[in-house]
This record gives C-alpha cells, sequence and structure tokens, in this order.
C-alpha cells in the first residue's frame, strides 16, 4: 500500500491509532540512522541528479548536502522528455507535480542532435533532497538537507559527512575527490577518473595512503558479462587474443571547433572562476556549459573519456592489461582547444604472463573496424543490444567475440559456434553492484570496490594517453613507471599540465 492512499484512508481509521515516524516503527527495511552513511552529491548537474536519485533510493544513504557553483538553470539536456520531472515523481512515489523541472525546450547538441531542456543545479537539487525525506515523515516537513557553491566549505563546514559523490566537470575530479579523500571521506566518482594522467596516478595515491573507500562510476565492472568474458578467454574460448577493436557513435556534443571570439555575460547564479577550476581563466560563453564542455580539452576528455572508461575497464580485466608499450592516433583535423570530430586510436601492448603481445584498437566519430567475415549476411555489425553503432571485438587464434560496446552480451561468431560452446563454469566471485559494492565498503566492508581508484588509475593513465596520442600527431613510446613520453617533450607537456595557482593537488 503507498503512503498516499494510507494516509488517504478514512477518519475512523486515524482516530483508531497515531501515524507515526518510520523510525518509531522500524520494520525489516528500516535501517537506524547510525547505520546510515551521510553522503554529500558535489556536481549536480544533468549526471550529476541523475545520480543522486539514484543514491537517495538506498536505504542506508542519507543525503545530507549539496554543492555546485551553479545556483540553477533550465539548460540541461534531458535524455527524454519530462525526464526529470518523471524521475523526481518516482522517487517520491507521486504522480503530479515537479513539472518545472522539465521545461523541455529543444536544446541543439549537435547539427543533428537535439535534447530538451532540463533544470538542474545546487538549489533545485536541495529542493529535491528534502522533499524526499519530507515525504517519510508524519509532519512532512524537511530542511535538513545544505548547500553549498564551494566543495572546499562543504568539506571544511559540513562535519557529518561519510562520503561524497563527485559529478563535476572532468578536470575537477581530481581536485574534488582528493581533497575529500585528505578529509577522510569516501569517495564515488564519475568517469573519467580524471583529466590529466598525473591526475589518475595521484588519486590512486592518496586512496591508497588514506584507505578510504573509492569507487568509478563504471557499472560494467561489476557486471555478469565482464566475468563471462573474463572465464571464457581465460579458458581458451577463442584462443590467444592478439586483437581488440573497440568503436563508439560519440561525440554528440560539438568538437573540432574554435574558441569563440567573443565572451558572453556570465549568468546570474553561476561562479565562473570556480568553475573553471585548475583550468586557465577565459571569458564565459555558453559554449562551454553546460554538458557542451566535454569536447573541449581544458575541461573534458572527449569522446574517448566519455565513452572509453566503460569499455578500457572490461578490455583491461579480459587480458589482464598494466599498460601500453607505444601508443599512435589518426584523426579529422585536429583543433588546439577541442577534440578532433572522429579518431583512431592504436594501443601496442606487450606479452603478459600466459598472454601474448596485443594491438588495441579505439574508434570513435563514426570510425569502425572492417566487418569481421564471420559474421553472417545481413546480421548487424554492431554489439547485441546497441541502438547506437557502437560495439567491442575481441579477436583470438582461434576465433572472436563480438559484445556490445562495453563488454555486455558476449557471444562468439558466427552464431554455430556459440550455438556448440559449452561454457566453462563460473570462478569468479560475483557482485552486487557498483554502487553496493561501494556503500558496504564505506560500511566496513572487508570486499574491495572493484573500480577502486588504484585499479581505476591505472586504466585511466591509459585511456588519456590516448587522447595525448591524438593531440600530438605522432607515435608515443611511453614508461608508466616514470609517467614519462619517452620521445616527445610536447607530449610529456600534456602529462601533468601547468594549474592554476591554488589548483595544486
Amino acid at each position: 500500500m503507498s503512503r498516499r492512499k494510507f494516509l488517504g484512508q478514512g477518519a475512523a481509521a486515524a482516530m483508531a491509532f497515531s501515524i507515526v515516524p518510520r523510525h518509531v516503527l522500524g520494520g525489516a527495511a528500516f535501517v537506524p540512522p547510525s547505520d546510515k552513511i551521510n553522503m554529500a552529491f558535489i556536481g549536480v548537474g544533468s549526471q550529476g541528479l541523475r545520480v543522486m536519485l539514484h543514491f537517495l533510493k538506498e536505504p542506508d544513504v542519507q543525503g545530507v548536502a549539496v554543492c555546485d557553483p551553479n545556483q540553477s538553470s533550465a539548460d540541461h539536456p534531458q535524455w527524454d522528455t519530462h525526464e526529470f520531472c518523471n524521475s523526481v515523481r518516482k522517487l517520491l512515489g507521486v504522480d503530479s507535480g515537479w513539472d518545472w523541472l522539465s521545461p523541455d525546450q529543444p536544446i541543439q547538441l549537435t547539427h543533428s542532435m537535439k535534447a530538451p531542456s532540463g533544470v538542474s543545479g545546487r538549489e533545485p537539487c536541495q529542493q529535491i533532497v528534502n522533499a524526499y525525506y519530507a515525504s517519510q515523515k508524519a509532519s512532512g516537513a524537511y530542511k535538513g538537507c545544505t548547500a553549498f557553491v564551494d566543495f572546499r566549505e562543504l568539506l571544511e563546514k559540513q562535519k557529518d559527512v561519510d562520503a561524497v559523490v563527485v559529478c563535476s566537470t572532468d578536470n575537477l575530479h581530481a581536485a574534488i575527490s582528493v581533497a575529500a579523500m585528505k578529509k577522510g571521506k569516501h569517495v564515488f566518482c564519475q568517469k573519467p577518473l580524471t583529466h590529466t594522467i598525473y591526475e589518475a596516478r595521484r588519486m590512486a595515491e592518496v586512496a591508497r595512503t588514506t584507505g578510504v573507500a573509492t569507487q568509478i562510476a563504471v557499472g560494467n565492472q561489476a557486471s555478469e558479462a565482464t566475468r563471462q568474458l573474463c572465464e571464457w578467454i581465460w579458458a581458451g574460448a577463442i584462443g590467444p587474443v592478439r586483437e581488440v577493436h573497440n568503436w563508439s557513435s560519440r561525440p554528440y556534443w560539438p568538437q573540432g571547433v574554435d574558441r569563440p571570439k567573443e565572451s558572453q555575460p556570465v549568468p546570474e547564479g553561476l561562479t565562473w572562476d570556480l568553475w573553471l577550476g585548475p583550468a586557465p581563466e577565459r571569458p564565459f560563453h555558453h559554449a562551454y556549459l553546460p554538458f557542451m564542455w566535454r569536447g573541449w580539452s581544458d575541461f573534458g576528455c572527449g569522446a574517448l573519456g566519455d565513452m572509453g572508461s566503460y569499455s578500457y575497464d572490461t578490455i583491461f580485466r579480459v587480458l589482464k592489461l598494466e599498460a601500453p608499450d607505444s601508443v599512435e592516433a589518426s584523426s579529422s583535423e585536429r583543433y588546439d582547444e577541442t577534440y578532433p570530430l572522429a579518431s583512431m586510436i592504436r594501443y601496442n601492448f606487450a606479452a603478459r604472463a600466459d598472454m601474448p603481445a596485443v594491438k588495441f584498437t579505439w574508434y570513435d566519430g563514426g570510425l569502425k573496424p572492417p566487418r569481421p567475415e564471420e559474421l553472417e549476411e545481413g546480421r548487424d555489425w554492431r554489439g547485441e543490444g546497441e541502438e547506437m553503432d557502437e560495439g567491442l571485438l575481441f579477436v583470438g587464434d582461434r576465433g572472436k567475440i563480438l559484445c556490445s560496446f562495453n563488454g555486455g552480451h558476449p557471444k562468439l561468431i558466427p552464431q554455430s559456434r556459440m550455438d556448440a560452446y559449452k561454457q566453462p563454469p563460473p570462478t569468479l566471485p560475483r557482485s552486487p553492484g557498483n554502487e553496493r559494492e561501494w556503500l558496504d565498503a564505506a560500511k566496513g566492508g572487508k570486499v574491495k570496490p572493484g573500480g577502486n581508484f588504484e585499479f581505476s588509475g591505472k586504466v585511466t593513465e591509459t585511456l588519456l594517453l590516448g587522447n595525448i596520442a591524438t593531440r600530438a600527431g605522432q607515435k608515443l613510446t611511453w614508461d608508466r613507471a616514470n609517467l614519462k613520453v619517452v620521445n616527445s617533450d610536447a607530449a610529456q607537456k600534456l602529462v601533468s599540465p601547468e594549474r592554476r595557482r591554488g589548483w595544486e593537488l
């Protein structure tokens, strides 16, 4: 029975007993306050709002603070009409109200793609958190969620925070996460883990020394499909793997453009200098935010950073990768401040233990590898379940496995090979889920989250090396132990670019 239906029953029933808060009644689903994780949400734009709603549903989470340099704006892309409104209604268990979160005005993301507009920022998200907890109280009132502009002020003043969820622009991930870990807070960070290779190494170091629970927002690391792929390939399903091909339809935001020549007034409620973070100062322009920042090298990591974080995680686990010896890239026209419209990046990995050397090629912007001969005529040349033209292909000496982009729905090809394949028995531990791994660890669990910053830092270093190769326009030789591009001083500067004063890690 829903709470609204319960409260709506007759006056006679109301006279028979008083409604009391859930913490008095208890019950199997009740989590006492002492067992809850007090959580702050830092970065509450479109994705930050979505992630916040997901965590609020967890019974052992108590949202206590939100933080964003943007007070509120109605220009955040939604992935469906009325997405934000409907998601909040679902959280609250209501079927009306909150329409103001989804004005649904068209936002032109690229020349061929639009999205309906939504409202987000620290004040709307504070309202959502307070409304959620108010719905659980007999009084119907709650104002316990604090809103901050600056994450540093939050970490200093909000003493009851146990954990933070970081959903800022890529170039702020490390600054926020490192500051939080140094304060002893558990950290869940959006992908890509960091904006630069140096930041990835530093994040891993701080996570190791502080011992807090850390996790990247890469859900496929906890999936059944990732474990199946490991078990199949380790059991020799397609023999030694010597090639991997991974392709994405991204970007669907502007790339391959120059910096705007004109400036625009900073919108009311936006702390522009804080939004810039460690990036060099520049005049405000709507070309950068919200969402569009992914294509700008000062703020985001392009298509590779947005999507490669998922698939690289799977590939690293399946093939037991550490770091490439070299990487080279080709692309459409390169620009000084934005990523190209399309690129192809090839990594060369040395042999590892019982696995041979492997060449791994990434494609984006509509590029993809040649169609394999094994794929039946008329069968889509993409991963199963993909609406966009994306996929992942493992090429072994004795066969090929085609998957969805991040490794889901693995299938030997052709289908006759899959039909005849006898799967090995499960040998790897299964996961309760990406977010649950982190929450359990934050509450003292002994199992380290699979996407912890030490593992994800290693993956992110390789990921971002691909972006450096694209920008450098030459083959790079890589010395991971020393974070050194051996053969290019210009590329080496991109490993740890200069940061604005006051933003040192």
